[in-house]
Parts: C-alpha cells; structure tokens; sequence
C-alpha cells in the first residue's frame, strides 16, 4: 500500500469513501509522523484523540452504508490563531499560554462539521507577527528543506503560517489553516513548495481568529496542490452572522469548477513588480511562468500599478496601528498572563505583565501603531496610510479593465537561513513586497510552487485576481500547476 501520508485531501477523501483504507489507518499513519518529527517543531500541541475520534466517526458511517460528509477522516492541522475548544490557543505567545477557549472559530468548527480531524495546534509568528516563524515564543519551526549545495543551516519555513507550511511539506498532515494579513499564507507556502490561497477579505469568517489586523486578516487552506486547496476552501468559507465583515454571499463549487485552459484569459504583468535586486533565478521563474499561461490558452499583457511602491510603507501603518488597538485587551486583568510584581497598582500591572507576555516583534508593531494613531501623528501618518490603500486599490480596478488575472512572483527571494534576517526588521519586511498590495486592496490571491532555485529549494508564483474570483485564480495556479510538474519533496533528514 502507498505510504498514507504521501496522500493529498483528494486521495484521501476518495480512498476512505472507497474503502481503500480505512480513516483510522490514515489517522494513525500522520500520529506516527507528527510524534517522530518534534525536531521540527511545528506542533505546538498534538491532538490525537481528535484526529482519532473523527476517523472513528467517518469509518463507523461507511460501515453503515451512510453517505460520508465532505472531508470525513481527513486529519488536518490548525494554525494556533483559531481557537479550539478546550485546546490551547495561545497565538505563539506567553500572554496567552494556557489559554484554553471555551468556544470554537467558525472555520474550526465548519471543519469539524464535514468530518475532518485536527492532529493538533501548528506553531507561528507570535500574534502572527513575522516571516519567518522566528518570533514564536515556543521557539522558531525549522524547514524540513535543506539546501542541496553544501549549506546546511536550518532554514525558515516562512511566516507567520510557518508551522502550517512546514508540517504540510514534511507530510506530517496532508492540509492546514493558515491566516494571511500581508502575505502569510502565500510566502510560507512559496518557501516550502506547497500551495497556499488567501481568499477574497470576507469570504471566511475571522470570528474565533486572535485578531492581529481586522482589516487585513483573512483565514484560508494551506495544502499539497491547488485541488487540494479548493475542497478545503469549499469548507471553510461561507456567511457567519457573528462577523461583521462576513460576505453574505453562497459559497461557488470551486472544485468541480477547476479548468486548466485559460483559453479567452488576459493575463497581467505588473511592470512595478520588476524590483531592483531582484535575483535572476526569479525573473526566470516569473518569464517561465508567462510562457506556461501562454501555453494554457491565455494572452499576456502588461499592465500598470503605479502605486506598487507605497503598498509596503502603508501596510506598515495601517497593520501595526490596528494591532496596538487589537492587544490592548491583553492586560492581565480578564485572561491570560498576569505579572503583579509586590505592591504594583494597576498601571504597573499592565506595564508588567505587557511587557513578559509579548515577544520583540510585537511590542515594535504596538509602539509603531500607538505613535502613528497618537494625536499630532493621526493625519500625518494613518490617515495618509489610509489614502494610498484607497490609490492601491484603484490601480487594481484599472488593471482589470485590461485583464482578467496578473501573475507576479510569490517572494523575492527562496527561504533563507533562520537568523539571517532577523536583527533587521526592514529586511524582514521586504519580503511581503509582492503579497501585501493585494491585501490592502482585499484580493484573492494564491501562491502555487513553480521550480527550484540552484540550491535546490522552491519558488512560489502568484496569482492574483478579481474580487470573489477565486475560480479563475484557483484555473490559472492549476495551469501553471500541471505545467510546471512540481514534484520536489524535502528529504525526511528530521
């Protein structure tokens, strides 16, 4: 029999409605596989009684001749923002370690309600601030990739999604969650050689998601392939009346819509995204990419974003000032850590117990957003932020005038070395140049892997497209999918 954890959702979801195997076998065969790759360190906490219990469920139904629910006895991960009922969500971060909710995230919980088991609670950036996984208070994830020229420093698996994107690419669970505000699902899955799509900002609900950017945050599937990432969307998106932001809108059947001919498509080339620096191996990725959505039926055009060159400086405001208003809850008085050093009053208390409970990264974003919302400070920097997100979105409605999608590359860079990066946060955040414009303009957006570099690690490229079109971006990765014929895999050194 094939090793069940080399299975994607599909194969797997079809072999246990076929009898192929049973759900308790694939249960147990990704337990095993999460249990011996700790060293990794993507699993917070595991959760083997859930993936059990749901494989018992799914079996039990088959024998019963019942017809099996969408993604019955399929174990997945769950990124540590959602929070899960009676396990630990603590967002990577020590203000919350312990904190087990009694409440479930609407995606969680649709999840759970097509029959998919969670093998356990996938580590990130703290509060998912970084990308890199580097600011997790439980420790960085380590990639499973390993340079194929010598080098052998751990590398980043990517942030925040960097435990979703790393225990997918290790085959420790054939699907994850994943939350993206500038970038986080698509860089981490460029990063590892998996796919990744934030959906149009709405289409999942953020109720039960530990908000870091309520404008930005959008959740969506993590996966081996774009089919993949389609059934996994199906489930988690849809209506929710507890988010106010939540698009009233049916949810379309994005698998059984996938077509790889992109036939009668205008594909957009953004000259702005032609950055200086740029490595040649990813313009070569992004020419290879053209000639692919060619050779899918679709005509090249290039188009113009004029104001690309602000998106990163204006998400750098609007983020962090969203996330000092966000986590001004974590105070210590109501949940979570509370530091009350001998005679404190209650200002002492907040400053104490703010100051052991966040990590670096996240104390710079709040100090950012406090200052650049503070009075003197409010027009001069967010309001002006604000304006350029509204220009940012404009120039995506034009650019639709002449095109259907645009395909730019996912990250400037491969993964790079665990530490090579963290002590300059501006170099840290030049890696959402390519992901973050779409976020502030609220598109769907996908990142599906194209290649190796010469090192022998992946390359992502993304898709991006119009507002609740996720079918045609999901068509054009799909195109480039069957393409490219990525079959690269880490070896399992861990």
């Amino acid at each position: 029999m094939t090793n069940l954890t080399d299975l994607g959702v599909r194969e797997l979801r079809d072999g246990i409605r076929a009898g192929t195997f049973s759900a308790r076998e694939v249960a147990d065969s990704f337990i095993v596989a999460v249990s011996k790759a700790k060293q990794l360190n993507a699993f917070l906490v595991e959760t083997p009684d859930h993936a059990i219990a749901a494989a018992k469920e799914a079996d039990a139904a088959r024998a019963a001749g019942e017809t099996l629910k969408p993604l019955a006895g399929v174990p997945i991960g769950m990124k540590d923002l959602f929070c899960t009922k009676g396990v630990q969500s603590a967002a990577a971060s020590h203000i919350l370690e312990g904190f087990k909710p009694e409440y479930e995230s609407t995606v969680s919980q649709r999840l759970w309600d097509a029959g998919a088991g969670m093998l356990g609670k996938l580590n990130m950036d703290q509060f998912a601030m970084g990308s890199s996984n580097e600011t997790s208070y439980f420790g960085n994830v380590i990639s499973p990739w390993r340079r194929a020229d010598g080098g052998n420093a751990p590398l980043a698996p990517g942030g925040s999604s960097g435990g979703s994107s790393a225990s997918i690419a290790a085959r420790l669970c054939p699907a994850a969650t994943g939350t993206d505000t500038g970038g986080s699902i698509r860089q981490p899955a460029a990063f590892t050689g998996i796919a990744g799509i934030k959906p149009t900002y709405g289409r999942c609900s953020r109720w039960g998601i530990i908000a870091f950017a309520s404008s930005l945050d959008q959740a969506g599937p993590m996966a081996r392939d774009v089919r993949d990432c389609a059934i996994m969307l199906e489930t988690m998106s849809g209506f929710d009346a507890k988010d106010s932001t939540s698009l009233q809108l049916d949810v379309p059947k994005w698998e059984a819509g996938l077509n790889a001919s992109l036939a009668g498509k205008r594909i957009g080339i953004p000259k702005e995204y032609r950055v200086d620096g740029m490595p040649p191996e990813i313009e070569a990725l992004w020419q290879q990419g053209i000639d692919w959505v060619k050779d899918a039926g679709a005509e090249v055009v290039e188009v113009s974003l004029p104001h690309t060159k602000y998106a990163l400086p204006a998400y750098y405001i609007i983020a962090p000032a969203e996330a000092s208003s966000n986590l001004a809850r974590y105070d210590g008085v109501r949940y979570g850590l509370r530091d009350l050093p001998e005679g404190a009053n209650l200002q002492e208390m907040y400053a104490a117990t703010r100051a052991a409970g966040f990590g670096a990264e996240v104390k710079r974003r709040i100090l950012i957003g406090t200052y650049v919302l503070s009075a003197g400070f409010y027009d001069a920097y967010y309001t002006q932020a604000q304006k350029v997100r509204t220009l940012i979105a404009r120039d995506f409605d034009r650019a639709w005038e002449t095109c259907d999608l645009l395909l730019t590359p996912t990250a400037p860079s491969a993964a790079f070395a665990l530490g090579e990066k963290s002590a300059d946060p501006i170099a840290m955040y030049l890696n959402d140049v390519f992901t973050v414009p779409s976020s502030l303009a609220g598109l769907p957006a996908m990142s599906v892997p194209g290649g190796l570099d010469k090192a022998g690690l992946p390359l992502g490229l993304q898709v991006i497209g119009k507002a609740l079109d996720e079918q045609g971006v999901l068509d054009a990765c799909l195109a480039i999918e069957e393409r490219a014929g990525f079959r690269a895999r880490p070896d399992a050194w861990w």
